[in-house]
């Protein structure tokens, strides 16, 4: 602890104290503090959400005869997540298929009767019609049956077990709830005097950590505000990324809401020493002194300035090789 604030009160210490004139300042490379116009960003806090959620039902009636997955288990689409006992299921099958070939051999007796003059119209009309229903009900049979066989709709997590194996379950019945990672966003609640900002410009960026900024692909902003608070809720959709994303994690979002002048420097002369941030300036007569500065956004390889240095200010762009100069010149004096 003591060793960080003496430190500390060197590096203030040096703020304040400019070097000596120093004959090998001339060496460094050195560039101006500038005005450029700069993005200018909105930071909102926002949660990460799973476009796909959602509750697997049972479509048909049944006892529960197995629960393939639990809590937390990953499952891929289209595996089998949970059956039901199929015997009801599988009668009905087999009486609509028998019902069926009946019908179908009925019809077909009919249809060639019926080109030879002995059978009506109408009873050719009345043979189509029951073979069309007893198609249908066939086709029922077999869905049904399919039914017992539940499988996952998409890639993810389980995150909720709605039912136990020898429960019955009956159409509507949640079995499974389940996120997908693959498809993420993120929701934020926008002031009012922000969202036509954020409408116009329709750029947006995730912050998270010390990770690079994520661009969101796509903004949504629902078309009412939330009467209680004011806001908009805004959908950020995301691309594909590798970074650790999680749905229900606070992030930091930036919307760009125009362009505005900032005071900047070459990002690659900041330097960061302890609780200290600063640039060495290098001033007219070549004496050199680390400044403490408050820096801002950063953009492309330039960082905004929002306190510490004046328009024209010459700074090293080489903070190594300046700090070493300026101990040298203090240890002459």
């Amino acid at each position: 602890m003591n060793k960080v604030i003496l430190t500390v009160t060197l590096l203030l210490t040096s703020l304040v104290q400019a070097a000596e004139p120093n004959a090998d300042a001339a060496t460094l490379e050195l560039a101006s503090a500038t005005l450029e116009s700069m993005p200018n960003h909105q930071y909102l806090d926002g949660t990460v959400e799973a476009v796909n959620r959602s509750t697997v039902s049972a479509q048909t009636s049944g006892q529960v005869k197995e629960i393939l997955f639990d809590v937390d288990d990953f499952v891929s689409k289209d595996q089998v997540i949970a059956r039901l006992h199929d015997t009801t299921q599988r009668t009905a099958l087999e009486q609509a298929e028998a019902h069926f070939k009946q019908v179908k051999s009925d019809h077909e007796r009919i249809a060639s009767v019926f080109k030879k003059g002995v059978a009506t119209e109408a009873e050719m009309e009345n043979a189509e019609t029951l073979l069309t229903s007893s198609r249908a009900a066939l086709e029922s049979a077999q869905e049904q049956l399919n039914y017992t066989v539940i499988k996952a709709p998409y890639t993810g997590i389980v995150m909720q077990r709605h039912i136990e194996p020898g429960e019955t379950a009956s159409p509507g019945t949640p079995l499974m709830t389940g996120i997908s990672l693959e498809k993420l966003r993120v929701s934020v609640d926008v002031p009012q005097t922000l969202v036509n900002k954020v409408r116009e410009f329709d750029t947006a960026f995730i912050l998270s950590g010390e990770e690079p900024p994520i661009p969101v692909t796509k903004i949504t902003v629902y078309p009412f505000a939330d009467p209680a608070s004011g806001t908009f809720k805004v959908r950020l959709e995301l691309p594909t990324t590798k970074q650790q994303l999680y749905p229900g994690m606070f992030v930091k979002t930036a919307f760009l809401t125009g362009q505005r002048e900032f005071l900047t420097v070459p990002t690659s002369s900041i330097v960061y020493r302890s609780e200290v941030t600063g640039v060495y300036v290098i001033k007219e007569s070549g004496a050199i002194s680390l400044r403490h500065i408050r820096v801002g956004n950063q953009f492309a390889q330039r960082t905004a300035i929002l306190a510490g240095l004046a328009p024209g200010e010459q700074v090293a762009l080489d903070p190594v090789a300046a700090g070493i100069m300026a101990r040298q010149a203090a240890g002459k004096e």
